[in-house]
């Protein structure tokens, strides 16, 4: 009788390719260094998947409900939830950056591709101009999810009183589409564990392994913040309205 081959999980696999990671760029930095493209192609293609998941999904959630009017309403209270829930998360995250300072000193120029460059400060009529795109391929092709967001609703609120039979058509591909970026999604996170260990590998090869006790304080005060954001809003939160706590926390 043959035996199952070994199946990691998705989380041991990439634990295991950061432990890779660490040893080839600590035993081979120079060697490490060949490897950045493939973290930067790992990052491409999650950038890439999230402009079309979150159209279709949005366009099929609100088109496809058979009552526009109770979905107004459940996304103004989820918009209200959302703002209000957000600020608080906000909140622990400045105290905690400010308290523990996670990440002083860690300079990653791999990574500085990533990181926006500062500009000035706009206005708040600026900001609620600037959330109405005036061209959507500009904004998917930006990167802009905010913008990207208002047009899939208000398509999704025009495309709910086009002619059903025309509208089924719409409906059908938004939903395959959907269905595609999910399946899409998956493949790209069969690559998680070589983009992650390529990272890994680059950051330790060009920065040492001193780095690491660094980014381990940044990982420690990441969950540290998340523990405090469930104590001290969500818990409340499930309390008030009566949610089973073990329901809410079972994956």
């Amino acid at each position: 009788m043959s035996k199952s081959p070994l199946r990691l999980s998705p989380a041991n696999a990439i634990f295991l390719s950061m432990l890779a990671g660490l040893l080839v760029g600590g035993f081979f930095p120079q060697a490490a260094g060949y490897l950045e493209p493939l973290s930067t192609i790992f990052i491409r293609l999650v950038k890439s998947l999230v402009v079309p998941l979150v159209f279709a999904t949005l366009v099929v959630g609100i088109a496809g409900h058979s009552d526009l009017k109770s979905v107004g309403k459940m996304g103004i209270k989820t918009l209200l939830y959302f703002e209000v829930v957000t600020t608080f998360a906000l909140l622990i995250g400045l105290v905690m950056g400010n308290l523990l300072k996670p990440g002083v000193g860690i300079r990653l120029e791999p990574l500085q591709d990533l990181i926006p460059e500062p500009g000035r400060l706009m206005t708040a009529t600026e900001v609620v101009v600037n959330i109405f795109p005036e061209n959507v391929a500009d904004a998917a092709a930006r990167g802009d999810l905010l913008e990207v967001v208002v047009f899939a609703v208000l398509f999704a609120a025009g495309l709910y009183r086009v002619d059903p039979r025309k509208k089924a058509t719409l409906l059908k591909f938004c939903d395959a589409l959907s269905e595609a970026m999910f399946k899409y999604t998956a493949i790209i996170m069969k690559f998680a564990p070589v983009g992650v260990g390529a990272a890994i590998a680059v950051i330790v090869g060009s920065k040492g392994t001193a780095v690491l006790w660094k980014l381990g304080m940044l990982i420690f005060c990441c969950y540290l913040a998340i523990f405090l954001f469930m104590a001290l809003v969500l818990l409340p939160i499930l309390l008030l309205y009566k949610i089973p706590v073990r329901l809410f926390l079972r994956p």
